[in-house]
């Protein structure tokens, strides 16, 4: 039976979890890797913390499955909470920032297409900087860039997920490229 979920969509699967609790395990297991960096990726939290505020999550997103909205993808709904409970841990317990171990590629992406490999590696060694601008970032700026360059999301699905309109969803990317151009250049 496990074999058959697997092929089910996110949104069949919240519909079968409330009765099926493997259904959520599933899902569980969809999303573990995705949100452990995210959470990593805008907080700089240690792997061990970044596990409670996903376990804290996973519990939210099962409490609540009969308030999810078939309107939107479930994808933008668990990411929206898991952006909530990130932040809340991180007011409620002022962790130590410790930077989060990434792949130096996406943020590299950040500065640039970058094609000619002299200037590629340059763009490499600026990368640690980079993390370490981004992570000093306010959230909502942190937020908009890990969101579009480091999970790839769509400005319609960051939108959803941070709950502000689209327009300033490209409002809110410029200013931040703009603040990490700024940071970088001094």
């Amino acid at each position: 039976m496990e074999n058959s979920l697997e092929n089910k969509t996110d949104e069949q699967l919240v519909a079968l979890s409330i009765e099926n609790s493997s259904a959520y395990l599933i899902l569980m297991k969809r999303y573990e890797g995705k949100l452990i960096s995210y959470i990593r990726r805008i907080s700089g939290f240690a792997v061990e913390d970044a596990q409670d505020v996903l376990q804290d999550t996973f519990v939210s997103v099962y409490l609540n499955l009969r308030k999810f909205n078939n309107e939107y993808k479930f994808s933008s709904w668990v990411y929206r909470i898991t952006h909530n409970k990130t932040i809340s841990f991180y007011r409620k317990y002022k962790k130590r920032i410790v930077v989060a171990e990434e792949d130096n590629n996406a943020f590299v992406e950040l500065l640039s297409g970058i094609t000619n490999e002299e200037e590629r590696l340059t763009q490499e060694v600026l990368a640690d900087k980079v993390k370490s601008e981004i992570l000093n970032m306010d959230v909502r700026y942190k937020s908009v860039l890990v969101l579009r360059y480091m999970e790839n999301k769509e400005y319609n699905e960051i939108s959803d997920i941070l709950k502000i309109p689209v327009s300033n969803v490209g409002v809110l990317i410029n200013r931040a490229k703009k603040l990490l151009k700024d940071k970088l250049n001094t």
